[in-house]
């Protein structure tokens, strides 16, 4: 099976090091990801494929748009590239930990191509509520 899939919460150790469950990294092995919080809620996990893409919509974004230089410019400031240990653990600097809230736990999402870092308690809060478009979207995925 190909993707990112489930949820998986996870102690935040005193040195900022988070652990991948396994499923997660079963393919990335030694190979970077890049992590960046992108949404003000949570922080996004980069296979190297996935962010290659990304850049390139980046590139694409200034090539088109100089007006978005400030935009690119936030959005990278704050990448870090991150490899895990041979635990399988990834260090998240202390400033994104803070910018999402997270403190001594985190819920780790799979998102297909990603994989999103949350605080459990802003994940609880936004999955609780069920939006109107709820069972529009189910149609329209599962039909």
């Amino acid at each position: 099976m190909s993707g990112f899939l489930g949820s998986f919460r996870h102690q935040i150790d005193d040195k900022g090091r988070l652990s991948l469950p396994a499923s997660l990294r079963r393919d990335a092995s030694d190979r970077p990801f890049v992590l960046v919080q992108v949404h003000a809620s949570a922080l996004t996990l980069y296979p190297e494929s996935t962010w290659k893409e990304v850049e390139g919509r980046l590139r694409d974004l200034l090539r088109l748009n100089p007006d978005a230089r400030g935009y690119v410019l936030s959005v990278t400031a704050n990448a870090v590239e991150v490899v895990p240990d041979k635990q399988g653990r990834i260090l998240v600097p202390q400033r994104l930990l803070t910018a999402v809230a997270i403190q001594d736990s985190a819920l780790l999402v799979g998102v297909i191509d990603r994989v999103e870092i949350w605080s459990p308690e802003r994940f609880d809060a936004l999955t609780a509520q069920r939006p109107p478009e709820f069972d529009r979207f189910t149609s329209q995925v599962f039909g």
